[in-house]
């Protein structure tokens, strides 16, 4: 046995006989519950009502599910979901035999931030527009979304997706549930690992520095560091299913790297603009 290598050969989740709970749909419920308790700690501290903290839960839940959702369906896989436009939305594929249940298998990180993002409008415009600034509310929310990243990835590797290219030696997980006999890269824990070391870094900077005095601050930080890892972690994932742009042949870069490009650099944007802004409340 090399201990340089893992076989991977997990179950789905827990069997009760009539239902099955899958691991990666519990790794979305603790994710969500951790973001709940972290905002509560929040709005205790600043003085927020925790009244709304059911609705902002509420609208962010919708915002990630129907965000991620579209996002593969329009960024990845669009030439397939055209022809079978029910299965956007419904849990159930169309096979030869008939109609399978199969959950939502399928969903991208890209069009969850933009899912999120038009859910917070829509939730600060609501609850909370004249009280506190659109940007307050990004800030405070970014300190919740790398753990529930982290725990989504788990996920990823619970179900054996989003797999890692070969490693060309005796290090990485061997995939024994896909039919595989050699090592490939843990993308899955690689980005754990990352977005896990962005909570703790957002945490710290919330907790013990001023720095959330600085609007929008924390938001550019965790955006900026958010895809810039994506962005590398991505040269070691297997491509996911697409059809090639000219873009992506002309610069060797997949879709998520095309994706994160342009979020990483409103992150760096937010980050100055925050700094500027500072100054000049400063001065």
């Amino acid at each position: 046995m090399n201990i340089l290598s893992i076989v991977w050969d997990p179950n789905l989740g827990f069997d009760l006989g009539f239902f099955t709970v899958r691991y990666y749909s519990l790794m979305f419920v603790i994710g969500f519950g951790a973001g709940y308790y972290i905002m509560k700690k929040v709005f205790e501290k600043e003085g927020i009502p925790y009244e709304l903290l059911d609705p902002l839960l509420m609208y962010v839940g919708l915002g990630t599910i129907l965000g991620a959702r579209l996002g593969h369906v329009f960024f990845y896989d669009w030439d397939y979901f055209k022809h079978h436009l029910d299965e956007i939305l419904l849990p159930i594929r169309h096979t030869p035999g008939g109609i399978e249940f199969t959950g939502f298998q399928g969903l991208a990180s890209h069009g969850a931030t933009i899912g999120v993002f038009i859910a917070l409008i829509l939730f600060w415009k609501k609850y909370l527009k004249g009280k506190k600034s659109f940007l307050w509310l990004l800030d405070r929310i970014a300190l919740t979304i790398p753990f529930g990243g982290a725990l989504v990835r788990i996920g990823n590797l619970l179900n054996s997706e989003i797999i890692g290219k070969p490693t060309g030696s005796n290090y990485g997980f061997i995939f024994k549930n896909l039919g595989e006999d050699f090592p490939r890269h843990p993308t899955q824990l690689y980005e754990a690992a990352a977005y896990l070391l962005i909570f703790v870094i957002l945490m710290y900077l919330y907790w013990k520095t001023d720095i959330k005095r600085y609007e929008g601050m924390l938001f550019g930080i965790f955006f900026t560091l958010l895809w810039v890892v994506r962005f590398f972690i991505e040269f070691y994932k297997e491509p996911q299913k697409e059809t090639p742009s000219g873009l992506m042949l002309a610069t060797g870069l997949n879709t998520g790297q095309l994706l994160s490009i342009p979020f990483a650099l409103a992150g760096l944007l937010l980050i100055i603009y925050s700094v500027n802004k500072h100054k000049k409340q400063q001065s």
